[in-house]
């Protein structure tokens, strides 16, 4: 069990977190959300102990482990993949270091001996003997192939490098496990993976996510924090929000009565508290008056942008044709000879672990890559609009928001675009703010403001979801499924993809395509789906054979 007890932190005069106390106990996965800067990740830095707080402390029952997602990806550089794994249980980790020391010494001594025993024992006791094939588990089931299990940590891709770190902080059984955004940059076998794992823990578990979809098969409750303080649910994060509306609404019901009945209290004493002959029940109702206290309908600090599109134009019947696109990039193969033809109802979601081969698809798509084979032909009444998804060059400048977003607006008026980057949360005095030093959700949101000021029928978007809050998130995927266009898109997200696409298309590792017209969740339970990547493994194995 962990518990915050008066926890209070100031930044400044700001007081980020005012006498919070809450118990986390085990068997339960405590999903923590909250706005964008409400202080998610600064709770879990002070229960993990990383931040002292200004007040209050943090009560871990004796002898219970505390395990944290690290975030550091070049912490570990100097190290192999499974020796940074099996740090994650330090002790473990220092008495293997230490065992190591003293059987390599060359003049092994009697007290080396009875150090080298009692840290045998310590060593038992921990299991330590299945620590490498434990480990080993671990990175298997997060995708880490075990050929790179003795690889150096610095050698490993950034992708490759956070699901290690995550398998540090599941290793060894941990009686605290704290995780704060673990699906990042995490491809859909591996997500799948770690919500059967967490399912599975009989610990305790505090983990940070904007997917709700993770959130809702994980999570057994929902703590909230909401200006300074925190609320707990029983339930996940869509119980939650049910919950939160409900109490909501119930409170708006509640005054409302209130108010009606303040209303006839003060209508009665306004008539008769100058007749005599009614003055006791006037004075009785000026006491039953001062009683009646509303409840407090603060507004969360929750914010949504709104987010609309709105083509100029109705799309026709003739959308896009491609026809055998093939792409080669760095002597890799990831197209071949990829063909389709999109309709004007197609919401199409681009998934698979082949996250390269779709961006390169997209590219080509909106004309800055060029196939190697092969050829594509848009409509002539679509437009198309493009979310990339690296984004640096968009905002390699200094303009301002109102004058980045100016320049693709085909009405170049300033109270015209400020309408628009209103409803995307930057209202007045932020316009004048300079693009370079935009956080990464607010260049997202600048984004979004472009793609809906073009007016176009066609939008694709490569991986917007990332660094996006839970509410602009919620904006966005609503956004979509009104759109009356075609959308072509990438998600991890996945609530995101399963509410917005009606078609699934999975470039596979060797750049070939499976397309079928289903949803999501059809899609993945689908036997055909299952029997295709069958035969591309086999294939595979038979290559690597020959």
């Amino acid at each position: 069990m962990i518990s915050a007890n008066n926890i209070t932190l100031r930044v400044g005069k700001k007081a980020l977190f005012e006498d919070v106390n809450i118990k986390f106990t085990e068997g339960n996965c405590y999903g923590l959300i909250g706005a964008n800067g409400a202080g998610k990740s600064t709770f879990l830095k002070i229960l993990s102990g990383q931040l002292e707080p200004t007040n209050g402390d943090v009560v871990i029952t004796p002898g219970q482990r505390l395990s944290f997602l690290q975030q550091d990806h070049f912490k570990y550089d100097a190290y192999t993949v499974l020796d940074t794994v099996i740090m994650g249980n330090k002790r473990l980790y220092e008495i293997m270091k230490e065992k190591d020391a003293i059987y390599a010494k060359a003049d092994f001594t009697d007290e080396d001996g009875i150090r080298a025993s009692e840290l045998e024992g310590e060593f038992a006791e921990m299991n330590g003997w299945e620590a490498e094939s434990d480990a080993a588990t671990l990175l298997n089931g997060l995708g880490i192939e075990t050929d790179l299990h003795y690889s150096q940590m610095a050698d490993l891709t950034g992708s490759q490098k956070v699901k290690v770190l995550l398998a540090q902080a599941l290793f060894g059984n941990p009686d605290i496990l704290l995780l704060d955004e673990p699906t990042n940059h995490l491809d859909l076998p591996a997500i799948e993976w770690l919500e059967e794992f967490l399912i599975n823990f009989d610990n305790t578990v505090i983990v940070v996510s904007h997917d709700r979809y993770f959130l809702n098969k994980v999570c057994t409750h929902t703590a909230d924090i909401d200006y300074g303080k925190i609320q707990l649910y029983a339930g996940n994060y869509d119980f939650w929000f049910e919950s939160s509306q409900l109490l909501i609404k119930q409170m708006k019901e509640a005054n409302k009565k209130k108010e009606e009945k303040i209303k006839e209290l003060q209508e009665f004493i306004s008539r008769f508290s100058a007749n005599a002959s009614k003055s006791k029940q006037a004075t009785s109702r000026k006491r039953a008056l001062e009683k009646i206290q509303l409840d407090d309908m603060r507004p969360s600090s929750r914010k949504y942008p709104y987010i609309d599109f709105r083509p100029n134009r109705e799309i026709g019947n003739e959308v896009l044709m491609v026809e055998n696109l093939s792409k080669t990039i760095d002597g890799v193969k990831v197209l071949d000879n990829i063909s389709f033809t999109l309709g004007h109802d197609d919401k199409v979601a681009f998934v698979g672990a082949n996250e390269q081969a779709i961006t390169t698809l997209f590219k080509i798509l909106v004309g800055e890559m060029e196939p190697d084979e092969g050829n594509y032909k848009w409509g002539v009444t679509t437009s198309q609009a493009y979310f990339p998804k690296d984004n640096t060059a968009e905002f390699d400048n200094d303009l301002t928001i109102t004058d980045w977003l100016t320049q693709y607006s085909e009405i170049k008026d300033a109270t015209y675009v400020r309408g628009f980057l209103g409803r995307m949360l930057f209202p007045g005095e932020d316009g004048i703010k300079r693009v370079r030093v935009l956080s990464g959700g607010e260049k997202v949101r600048c984004l979004l403001s472009k793609m809906m000021i073009s007016g176009a029928n066609i939008l694709i978007l490569d991986e917007p979801t990332n660094h996006l809050d839970m509410e602009s998130i919620t904006a966005l995927n609503n956004g979509l499924i009104k759109f009356p266009g075609v959308i072509l898109f990438t998600s991890h997200d996945h609530q995101f993809v399963q509410t917005t696409a009606n078609r699934i298309m999975e470039i596979l590792p060797n750049g070939t395509m499976i397309d079928k017209i289903t949803t999501y969740d059809e899609y993945l339970a689908s036997d055909e789906m299952a029997k295709k990547r069958h035969v591309f493994e086999i294939n595979e194995e038979d290559a690597s054979d020959n």
